[in-house]
């Protein structure tokens, strides 16, 4: 049964190239102060199109509170005890960044070495055509009641979807919710992630003079501001690089999936040589224990500097937090931390930038246990699951206001792919074989019916 729908897709992937391709040249950026706006309407419409084209008759753009437009619609199956199957992307992508550090053009979907380059090409527009994909595949028989949130903003984190979820919970109830903006362990290992770090963004400043001094006039014992933040942001971690916050527990371990070693030096990129940092396993340091990040320091550059005492010096720090401690206590215990350790009775300003809970998903319901069948036929190996330092504050909204839903991530993302960086790229085997397993499992889990389905409720 699965070689039908294998084979459906595998024809329909030169075509899926061309869409993805379109896709891609949509300079879809949702921030006015980079990109025309015009670029975000264009892929909106875009994805509305072709879904009204799937017979989602009612498919339309609903603005959401922070002014971008989500694609939402459904299409009802033929027998009424369906479950409901929510299926999610996001068509906003994240600016390109530096474009001399591309090998291609950035809004030109580009063959490099089997893969396909692009900004957007795996987050996340190659999910739209992933899906766009399944349900061609299925064609008519499709036995589950479908409906379908594209967001136009999730990469600005502004959180648009979230409020309109909160005000609108009626709209995209579901029996299991597809986010599909997470990816495998490694092209050809199929993986669910079932956990999600939470975060805490602060901005710290400390203030020691009035103005810059002569170094050679004041020096030694005039206190120094980047020193002093220097000596601040060494206080977060121990010797070994563990991030050590005063009040957060950091010897919790990883029951999952473990993540080799040399596979992650060579994912992240690390230099021959150097450590990685922390006591734990490379899982538990990832997915089980708060991390912290310095993300920008503000102070005078190398070239330009001059001989004087730096009066104020400033750092954004990013702190993810693992399931099992709540965002705003990690807050909490960073703010503290940075008052208590700042030296010389430095003066310190700390400004909460955002905070994002943590997410566990349950796995042990019928979604699931249907997923993981389709996932093992499509790629003929055992599917596993993954944690990601990432965070998705949908992911809380959904769980409160669809408690009984199951809520899946996964999707055509996975280390190679370098999201968020320069030379993004899609691998079109994962585009494939996803596709075919999500075909797979909307056609089993839409088998049996579900009592008191969401479609009833």
């Amino acid at each position: 049964m699965s070689e039908d729908i294998r084979h459906r897709i595998r024809s329909m992937m030169p075509a899926a190239r061309a869409e993805l391709a379109e896709l891609v040249a949509l300079r879809s950026v949702a921030d006015p102060r980079q990109f025309p706006p015009e670029e975000c309407a264009k892929a909106a419409e875009w994805v509305r199109s072709r879904f009204a084209d799937l017979g989602f008759a009612d498919v339309r753009l609903e603005r959401t509170p922070d002014g971008s437009d989500a694609v939402i619609g459904q299409r009802a199956a033929v027998r009424p005890d369906a479950p409901t199957v929510l299926l999610y992307a996001h068509y906003d992508v994240q600016p390109p960044l530096e474009e001399s550090a591309w090998r291609t053009p950035p809004f030109e979907l580009t063959d490099v070495s089997g893969r396909w380059a692009g900004r957007g090409a795996a987050d996340c527009k190659g999910n739209i055509v992933m899906h766009l994909l399944a349900l061609r595949a299925l064609g008519e028989d499709i036995r589950v009641n479908l409906k379908l949130v594209v967001e136009g903003s999730e990469e600005q984190g502004t959180g648009g979807l979230e409020r309109f979820v909160e005000a609108n919970p009626d709209v995209l109830r579901a029996d299991a919710i597809l986010v599909c903006d997470t990816g495998n362990a490694a092209v050809g290992r199929p993986a669910t992630t079932v956990s999600l770090r939470g975060f805490a963004n602060v901005i710290v400043r400390i203030e020691t003079l009035v103005s810059e001094v002569h170094s050679g006039m004041f020096g030694g014992p005039a206190p120094d501001a980047l020193a002093a933040l220097v000596a601040l942001l060494t206080s977060l971690r121990d010797a070994g690089g563990s991030t050590a916050v005063d009040g957060l527990e950091r010897d919790q371990t990883w029951p999952g999936e473990p993540y080799d070693t040399e596979q992650f030096r060579s994912d992240a990129g690390v230099l021959d040589g150097v450590d990685l940092l922390g006591d734990g396993s490379v899982a538990d340091e990832l997915w089980a224990r708060p991390a912290l990040t310095v993300l920008g320091i503000d102070c005078p550059p190398v070239v330009g500097s001059t001989a004087a005492i730096v009066p104020r010096a400033g750092a954004r720090l990013n702190l993810r937090v693992p399931p099992g401690t709540r965002a705003t206590d990690a807050l909490d215990a960073l703010r503290a931390h940075l008052e208590a350790h700042a030296p010389w009775q430095a003066r310190v300003q700390i400004e909460t930038e955002a905070v994002g809970e943590p997410f566990r998903a349950s796995t042990d319901g019928p979604a699931y246990r249907a997923l993981a069948d389709a996932m093992r036929s499509a790629y003929g190996v055992q599917p596993s699951m993954l944690g990601q330092g990432g965070s998705i504050p949908l992911c809380n909204v959904f769980a409160d206001a669809y408690p009984d839903a199951e809520i899946i991530l996964m999707g055509v993302e996975e280390p190679l792919a370098l999201i968020h960086a320069p030379n993004e790229s899609v691998d079109p085997s994962e585009i494939e074989n996803l596709a075919v397993a999500e075909a797979l499992f909307l056609r089993a889990y839409g088998r049996g019916g579900v009592t008191g389905s969401a479609h009833d409720r």
